[in-house]
């Protein structure tokens, strides 16, 4: 199976168990999620099946909704009330003062990570380190805080739906909020309502999942690969573009024609790219095949990610061989390839290769 599932994570499950469990019920082992949940939270996970994996990275970058419960007056060393109380002061401040403190964190700032986090520091993450009573020094990240709705102010709790960027703690939003107001704070309670296109009304729990299985109506529950991207312009490749897209390969513009799926694509106007501009690009059969992004100087497209592609997407397509290329113009210097009419600025990169080839092919990598 191929695609994307809405799963409704429920608390008791590691982000981790939610594949794991999937992993049975799907009877297949490609499955990965696109955003890790804390244990005790709950809401919206997209997993990601198949060659839809190769997206897990594109869908992490979406902006995420919360509704979170601020419990006032109390400090933990994770930041939520599954910690270590470390501080307990009374709650002085009124509810004007509580609201005024809580809208101040609406727009951008730089959010210090909590040290009961994935994330890593000299190549250790900061959870293992705190695990053992370690604390060190966290880079600040930007990040941005869209809106925050105020459902319920009930001191010392505080009820609020928050829509944020990616990279967002909204535990430690709650940790800041409380050190504005003096009195400590943490996060009681945590539901993801949203992770880009993907709504909690829509999710289904992993119990219903295992029915679906059973039914045999699970592959029905699938969202396509495409439908996430539905906000970025169809394109699709024609001529020897195929074959470059077939392997993840740069595409020049004029291998590429507007497409929708109502009319022809040759009856679509050719359009202009914005430096960086991204593309949904479908092969000359109409299937979706990756997102590709605009390089202004060398003018043409770069994949981002190729979900059927057989090209090093997302790490270093720069290094990649295919001996299909030599056939058509290409010329091997070791382990690389070289085609005369590839974008000039990956050119440099033989330059210093110590190949005679590359030095006077006059050609560019083509990649």
């Amino acid at each position: 199976m191929n695609g994307i599932l809405n799963v409704y994570k429920e608390p008791g499950f590691t982000s981790h168990d939610v594949v794991a469990k999937l992993r049975g019920i799907c009877k297949q082992k490609k499955i990965g999620h696109t955003g890790t949940l804390d244990p005790e939270a709950s809401g919206v996970l997209p997993v990601c099946l198949g060659n839809a994996t190769k997206l897990c990275d594109l869908l992490t970058d979406k902006d995420k909704e919360y509704r979170a419960v601020l419990l006032l007056g109390v400090e933990t060393d994770t930041q939520d009330t599954t910690g270590q109380i470390l501080a307990e002061k009374e709650v002085n401040a009124g509810e004007e003062d509580v609201r005024s403190a809580i809208l101040s964190f609406v727009g951008p700032y730089d959010q210090i990570p909590p040290m009961y986090s994935a994330l890593k520091v000299n190549g250790q993450k900061l959870c293992d380190l705190a695990r053992k009573g370690q604390v060190v020094e966290r880079k600040s990240r930007r990040i941005t805080i869209h809106s925050i709705e105020i459902e319920d102010i009930s001191l010392p709790r505080v009820t609020m739906r928050v829509a944020c960027s990616r990279g967002t703690y909204i535990r430690t939003l709650c940790h800041d909020i409380g050190q504005k107001l003096g009195c400590g704070g943490a996060m009681e309670r945590l539901e993801r309502t949203r992770s880009g296109n993907f709504k909690v009304e829509d999710a289904y729990r992993l119990s219903e999942l295992e029915v679906f299985a059973k039914e045999g109506s699970l592959e029905e529950k699938l969202l396509p690969v495409e439908s996430v991207f539905e906000q970025l312009d169809a394109y699709q490749v024609q001529g020897d573009g195929q074959k470059l897209l077939e392997n993840g390969n740069w595409l020049y513009a004029d291998l590429v024609i507007p497409y929708t799926k109502e009319k022809t694509a040759a009856a679509c106007e050719r359009g202009t790219f914005a430096p960086e501009q991204q593309l949904r690009i479908y092969d000359t059969d109409g299937q979706f095949t990756g997102i590709y992004a605009w390089k202004q100087e060398e003018k043409a497209f770069k994949a981002r990610e190729n979900v059927f592609g057989k090209g090093t997407i997302g790490r270093n397509a720069d290094h990649f061989r295919n001996d299909r290329f030599f056939a058509a113009g290409g010329v091997r210097s070791g382990n690389w390839q070289i085609r005369r009419d590839a974008p000039r600025a990956q050119g440099a990169a033989f330059r210093n290769t110590g190949s005679e080839k590359a030095r006077t092919a006059g050609g560019r990598i083509y990649i």
